[in-house]
């Protein structure tokens, strides 16, 4: 929910201005629930692909839906950041706020982001209303996703090209409670879909 909750900032000056149209109003026109559907996994696991197919297949059902990827965001809004520990954990504080925006405005908002720490996830979950974070873990042995290696990023990893990169150098912390599991290396882009409409409408979100 957007309030006026405790955090630490750099200005005691900063309020939070209400609006006269509220979340509620929204998601009524919209006739379907806001929601973070946030994809972690692997480079390689297929978040994206799935987010992309699954926001097709979302607008056809006229729900309101944005993409927010990591690769995306890192053009704009993050391209300040690297890819250290605390550049990652910075990276989804803002990820986390900007899908806060989208779910008071009445979207399901597609997070496709490695997101390798537990505890980034969680402080992302906390920001919003407990039915309004949906984790989908895409869940893909390393060997595989080396396999895939859709941008050829695994290969400068064991080349020492790239520094901190998930899964070969800097650990990823498995969901232990995600709202969807999939497994990639067994379900096709179809399937994986079929998996979360399903789960979006027997949660009654569509």
């Amino acid at each position: 929910m957007l309030d006026q909750k405790a955090a630490i900032r750099k200005s005691s000056d900063v309020v939070w201005h209400a609006t006269q149209v509220s979340k509620q109003a929204r998601i009524q026109r919209n006739n379907h629930k806001s929601a973070i559907i946030w994809f972690t996994g692997m480079s390689g696991s297929g978040k994206s692909t799935i987010a992309c197919e699954l926001e097709k297949r979302l607008h056809e059902l006229s729900a309101h839906t944005y993409i927010l990827d990591g690769d995306n965001m890192r053009y704009g809004l993050n391209n300040d950041l690297g890819f250290t520990s605390d550049d990652r954990k910075e990276n989804i504080r803002r990820i986390g706020e900007v899908a806060r925006l989208f779910v008071d405005a009445g979207i399901i908002v597609l997070s496709s982001f490695i997101s390798p720490f537990t505890q980034d996830r969680g402080t992302v979950r906390t920001l919003v209303d407990k039915d309004e974070f949906i984790e989908v873990y895409v869940k893909c042995p390393l060997d595989v996703c080396e396999q895939r290696d859709p941008k050829g990023l695994y290969l400068k990893a064991r080349n020492g090209e790239i520094r901190n990169f998930t899964g070969i150098d800097s650990p990823y912390e498995e969901p232990a409670r995600a709202e969807i599991t999939i497994d990639t290396s067994k379900l096709s882009v179809d399937e994986s879909v079929k998996t979360i409409i399903d789960y979006l409408t027997q949660m009654h979100y569509i």
